[in-house]
């Protein structure tokens, strides 16, 4: 081969190592994520503030307004309003936390932000929906809905929103932006 040839097959093998490269540094930057959520400890004991709290006794059911702020160990959700389902057989176990308006769920430089979250404590799912948005540092993935599986530390991001009439803006797509190492 001469030099003519040979000088888009080197362009291709370099656009491959590069390709390779960047896939690496994204690998490894949700799994250093994937790691930690999967420290979390979903036992730890739920704090709760809010500007109004209700309880619904008879259905077994909390409803917190204004302000809402839950932690649980170094996990803190913040929104407009929650409704904190449990169980009560003895002593209350919470089932199911469901926040509306501004939801953000913070744990240490990881935040992610939509208009409704769930989280499953029996599953130990936080499920978010509409306008989702997961930032870890600079790096930061959009969708429709995130799946955080707080057990084996997956989370998981696709372009359709998961709750009836809230549309994601980010057009039934995931976008994301990632910093790359310098060498």
């Amino acid at each position: 081969m001469n030099k003519a040839q040979t000088r888009p097959m080197r362009s291709l093998v370099i656009g491959l190592a590069a390709a390779g490269a960047l896939l690496a540094a994204v690998t490894g930057q949700i799994g250093a994520h994937a790691q930690a959520i999967a420290a979390h400890n979903s036992n730890a004991p739920v704090n709760t503030a809010a500007d109004r709290i209700e309880l619904q006794d008879r259905q077994n059911r909390v409803l917190l307004s204004g302000n809402v702020d839950i932690t649980q160990a170094d996990l803190q959700l913040q929104a407009a309003r929650t409704l904190v389902n449990y169980s009560n057989n003895g002593s209350l176990q919470i089932q199911r936390i469901t926040a509306t308006g501004g939801v953000r769920v913070t744990r240490g430089n990881e935040v992610a932000s939509g208009d409704v979250a769930v989280y499953d404590f029996n599953k130990r799912i936080i499920t978010m929906a509409g306008n989702v948005k997961l930032q870890r540092g600079t790096d930061t993935l959009s969708g429709g809905r995130l799946v955080i599986d707080l057990q084996s530390g997956l989370s998981s991001v696709d372009g359709s929103a998961a709750a009836p009439g809230v549309m994601a803006q980010s057009g039934g797509r995931v976008t994301g932006t990632f910093t790359v190492p310098k060498n």
